[in-house]
């Protein structure tokens, strides 16, 4: 492999130990943290947690249910998601009791997969650290510079040594719901000899286009991995695939699945599968005769009788994983396409290749967390957003010096429209809404349908209309009223209390008139704006999350309180602005913004934004609400 391929693999690993030695630093200062408040002020930890339920799940696993002590008291806003590993302890003892994986989260509870049973009375919960994952990466690498044939020739396109190759495109047959970008995407990525790009900015309808793309390649004889590097990315194209009626099978911990999609997981096919009784039988009879070799009976047992029932034991259990084995690779083989997170275990695939691989959500991983799947690929198809939020690092060393940098990214940076097709025509929002990030982002390029392209929430509700259901777009500029930011007790998150109480005031609002707390979400780019909304919000189903939270999400009614208010002109990490993209382009049919233009201003792109506002009539300021406001 030439030199300066080996001096990129070795960055890579290099970024690697950065961030599990950061990982590594979090929890252990996490750990000695044992005071309810501020263990969960970061969100990695949840304290005086009791298991109030719990039923037996795929492979004998336990789902255990937990919600705090104080049953009157919801969850704090936390960032365990749907497949994060967690370790359990005794909080008497301070004794781990157990390792698993959350499978699903509600206000005041969450449900974890265990392998055994977690013994205790009062609990806490951490997320764990992911070696496993970091080492599948890392022995990706190692194989990726040590490759020969094919997939040496698709790692040196994708490490900018040789150049990409296209076929002749050629027209498909689609459904009159592609519009032209989708199907010229899907015609362009079938076209790739290597690699192709999609790109998807919001409400593109980005997954609906790979999945079709799956489909259409499925239908030509490929054999297709279709990944994303979460699991909720996985669910979303494995819904879509089973609604397509591919013959799919997900692979992975069935913990990590969502519920209605567990009949598609490997786990519960080869449960079903009818020889399956006979792994379960042979596997009793070797437990059968195992316990009759631990048995001391009066009658004195013939010399070397007890060590060959205990090898008949070990031989059935071994022919038993060899059948089970046998029936796992028959439930592959017979799969059109295989669904996994870009962290698969290789172990399960064993020795196969896919005609074409497929990442959606692709920005969202670290580069090592692509090229696993690039070791199992003839050709490979990433789809994304780099305009979007990037992959969460721990590591500030690793992620300035270009850890945070997608493969996707990195890419399209390198290669530019030679490999890319960006998708323009969107779904989600009223144009007003879409228009900034469009010519901030996407020079302008998006195009909004028309069955969204005037939308507003008086289309949910029976007049008479207030003034606020008639408008899509509302900033409430706070400059001057005192509403300053304030910095948590001990920690380094961000509230502002006067922007969360008019924010909870627009809520109700919106409320009164019809429409349903279940269509209306909060957005606050701190996690410490983010708890205090959750304390002091009354409407339950009223979402309110960070904007990491709400990436992919979207809502009929989104508020977006920006917390930032001081002298200095600070705005912290609001200086990325691509965090502000997923923020603006969440809702569908009504925004409301507030901050303060003093403070936002000193950054072009805020300053531009609410120029953007005043220009379509949606700018405010907050005495039109409060005239008694002394600034």
């Amino acid at each position: 492999m030439p030199k300066q391929l080996e001096t990129h693999f070795k960055q890579l690993r290099e970024w690697l130990d950065m961030e599990s030695e950061a990982e590594r630093k979090r929890m252990i200062e996490r750990r000695k943290v044992r005071s309810q408040k501020n263990a969960e002020a970061r969100g990695d930890t949840l304290v005086d947690l009791v298991i109030t339920d719990h039923r037996m799940g795929l492979g004998g696993r336990f789902l255990v249910t937990f919600v705090k002590r104080n049953r009157t008291l919801d969850l704090p806003w936390n960032r365990f998601r749907v497949g994060s590993p967690v370790i359990a302890s005794e909080e008497l003892t301070e004794g781990d009791c157990g390792y698993g994986i959350v499978c699903s989260k509600e206000f005041s509870s969450i449900e974890v997969a265990f392998d055994e049973w977690p013994e205790g009375d009062r609990f806490r919960l951490d997320l764990s650290m992911d070696e496993i994952t970091r080492n599948r990466q890392l022995n990706a690498l190692k194989s990726l510079q040590n490759t020969k044939g094919r997939v040496a020739h698709l790692r040196d396109i994708l490490l900018e040594s040789r150049e990409p190759r296209f076929d002749p495109l050629v027209p498909l047959e689609m459904e009159p719901r592609f519009n032209d970008s989708q199907r010229q995407a899907i015609e362009f990525a079938l076209s790739a000899r290597d690699i192709a790009i999609i790109h998807g900015p919001p409400g593109t309808g980005k997954t609906t286009t790979v999945v079709e793309l799956i489909r259409q390649a499925v239908a030509k004889g490929a054999k297709v991995l279709a990944c994303a590097p979460s699991n909720t990315g996985v669910d979303n194209l494995l819904e879509k695939m089973v609604a397509n009626r591919m013959r799919v099978v997900r692979i992975g911990h069935p913990a990590r699945v969502q519920e209605e999609l567990q009949a598609y997981t490997l786990d519960a096919i080869v449960e079903k599968d009818p020889a399956m009784k006979v792994v379960g039988e042979m596997m009793r009879e070797a437990e059968k005769i195992a316990r009759k070799a631990s048995k001391f009976t009066r009658a004195k047992p013939l010399p070397g009788e007890r060590n060959d029932m205990r090898q008949e034991s070990r031989r059935l259990r071994d022919d038993a994983r060899v059948y089970e084995r046998q029936i796992i690779a028959n439930v592959l083989d017979r799969a059109e396409v295989i669904c996994a997170t870009t962290n698969f275990d290789p172990d399960i695939l064993g020795g196969r290749d896919f005609d074409l691989a497929v990442i959606d959500e692709a920005c969202q991983s670290t580069e090592p967390g692509s090229w696993p799947v690039v070791l199992r690929a003839d050709r490979i198809v990433l789809a994304g957003d780099h305009c979007q939020l990037p992959p969460t690092i721990l590591s500030a060393e690793a992620a300035a010096e270009g850890f945070s940098i997608s493969l996707m990214e990195r890419l399209v940076a390198s290669y530019g429209t030679t490999i890319t097709k960006q998708l323009i025509v969107q779904y989600r929002m009223h144009e007003q809404i879409m228009e900034y990030s469009s010519k901030c982002f996407y020079d302008g390029s998006l195009q909004a349908d028309e069955t969204v392209r005037t939308h507003l929430l008086t289309d949910l509700v029976a007049p008479p209309h207030p003034e606020m259901l008639q408008t899509p777009v509302t900033f409430v500029d706070t400059a001057g009223a005192g509403w300053e930011e304030e910095q948590e007790i001990d920690g380094e998150s961000r509230f502002n209390a006067q922007e969360g109480n008019w924010i909870l005031q627009q809520v109700r609002e919106l409320c009164s008139t019809g429409i349903e707390p279940k269509d209306v979400a909060i957005i606050a780019p701190y996690a410490a704006q983010v708890r205090w909304l959750r304390q002091n919000c009354p409407l339950k189903a009223v979402e309110i999350d960070t904007v990491d939270g709400f990436q992919g999400r979207e809502k009929e009614a989104i508020l977006i309180t920006l917390v930032r208010s001081n002298a200095t002109g600070e705005i912290g990490f609001l200086g990325d602005t691509r965090r502000m993209n997923v923020a603006l382009t969440r809702a569908k049919r009504k925004l409301i913004v507030i901050g303060d233009s003093a403070t936002l201003s000193t950054n072009e792109f805020y300053a531009s934004m609410i120029g953007y506002f005043e220009s379509i009539g949606a700018y405010r300021t907050i005495w039109e609400w409060d005239p008694a406001i002394e600034g």
